[in-house]
C-alpha cells in the first residue's frame, strides 16, 4: 500500500510487528518530496514509535481481525473468552488484559483484536456496571471536607464514589478513566 493511503487508525506491519497509527501528519516542504510523520503504537507491547516516510514509499498493511467474544471466567492463570459465532474458547494471560481486568464481569461482551491466530488485545465497553463490594462509612462531617469516599468493586478495583453510594449498590464506571459516572441501582 502507498504511504499516501494511510490514515489515523490504520494498521501497519513493520519488521513483522503490528502497529496502529495514532497520529499522521503530512508536510509538503518547498522542494523535494512530501513527508509523512507517523506516531505509531505497537499492538504487542503498547510502546510508541515515531516514524517518517516520504511520498511514494510503500508500507505493508497489517491484517487485523476483530471478533466479538464473551468473557467467561478467570481460572487463576488465564482469562477465558468464548467466540460468540463459533463458540471456540480463547485463553489470554493477565499481561494481555492489563488493567482492563478490573472492568471484566462474567458474561460481558468484548472485542478481541487478532492478527491471524495471535491475540493482540481486547477492547472493553466504554461503560460498565459493577457492584460495590466494600464501602467506607461516612459521617455528617465528612461531606463538608471530602466529595468522594473510597469503595472496592466486585472485581477488586478501588474507586472514589460520592458519599451516598453504599455497599451493594450498582454503579456505572467509565472504563477509559476508571471513574464513577452514576449510581444505577441501590441495595434493597
Amino acid at each position: 500500500m502507498d504511504i499516501g493511503d494511510v490514515r489515523k487508525g490504520s494498521k501497519l506491519l513493520i519488521n513483522g510487528i503490528p502497529y496502529n497509527i495514532d497520529e499522521a501528519d503530512f508536510m509538503k516542504p518547498g522542494k523535494g518530496r512530501a513527508i509523512y510523520r507517523l506516531k505509531l503504537r505497537n499492538l504487542l507491547d503498547d510502546s510508541t514509535l515515531d516514524y517518517t516516510y516520504h511520498s511514494g514509499e510503500k508500507v505493508e498493511e497489517a491484517h487485523i481481525s476483530n471478533y466479538e467474544m464473551q468473557y467467561l471466567y478467570n481460572d487463576g492463570e488465564h482469562y477465558v473468552f468464548m467466540n460468540t459465532e463459533n463458540f471456540e474458547q480463547l485463553f489470554l494471560n493477565e499481561e494481555k488484559i492489563g488493567d482492563k481486568k478490573y472492568f471484566l464481569k462474567e458474561g460481558a461482551l468484548v472485542t478481541v483484536m487478532m492478527m491471524g491466530e495471535k491475540p493482540l488485545g481486547i477492547t472493553i465497553p466504554t461503560f460498565v456496571e459493577l457492584k460495590i463490594a466494600e464501602s467506607a462509612t461516612t459521617t455528617r462531617t465528612d461531606t463538608i471536607t471530602t466529595q468522594t469516599k473510597s469503595a472496592v468493586l466486585e472485581t477488586g478495583y478501588n474507586i472514589g464514589v460520592p458519599p451516598f453510594v453504599k455497599e451493594g449498590d450498582i454503579i456505572k464506571i467509565d472504563t477509559r478513566t476508571g471513574t464513577y459516572v452514576e449510581r444505577v441501582s441501590t441495595k434493597k
